[in-house]
């Protein structure tokens, strides 16, 4: 059994401007799979709170942390596990074979994902850079798309344990149940 964890790392932000993007990345790699999100020590902490009360509401277990050197930590994780960076000047994530030698490792994976100014060293850190598309893209659709196809869409039917809340499947309308 693969207990292998995939952890988010958002780089790049910047305050106020970036406020809503990084507030989505992280509501992204919680829905579609991620056991958790790294953040720069700039990022507000109105963005984590946000995070944290959907976890609160929605449930599931995914932690969310600030670090004061992504760039070290990067380099640190390198020693547990592998590291992806989703940027568009990398291997197109159509070439199946990238993302079969990820989903074959059973290190931890920490995907980074960026703005306009990713640190050239990231690049050279990256045990792979993969690109969603080779065009300009939001690294918000790159971490959805890199964590569905990671999990073969099986994220898409999680149950989220500890859920205050839980919607309804319905054709028409809104439908949520309250759980506590």
């Amino acid at each position: 059994m693969n207990l292998r964890r995939i952890y988010v790392l958002r780089i790049g932000h910047r305050p106020v401007r970036d406020h809503r993007v990084t507030t989505h990345v992280g509501l992204v790699a919680r829905a579609f799979g991620a056991d958790g999100l790294f953040l720069e020590e700039k990022v507000e902490d109105s963005v984590v709170q946000t995070i944290r009360k959907v976890c609160y509401t929605w449930g599931g277990d995914f932690k969310v942390e600030k670090l004061k050197d992504p760039i070290n930590f990067v380099r640190e994780w390198k020693n547990k596990g592998i590291v992806v960076h989703l940027t568009m000047y990398g291997l197109n994530i159509a070439d199946e074979s990238m993302l079969n030698l990820i989903k074959s490792s059973e290190r931890d994976i920490l995907v980074v994902v960026g703005g306009e100014k990713v640190p050239r060293i990231l690049y050279d850190l990256a045990d792979y850079n993969i690109a969603i598309g080779n065009q300009p893209h939001s690294e918000v659709a790159a971490l959805a798309i890199f964590l569905d196809r990671f999990f073969d869409g099986r994220e898409l039917l999680r149950n989220f344990p500890g859920a205050r809340v839980r919607i309804i499947p319905s054709s028409r309308g809104k439908k949520i149940q309250r759980v506590m």
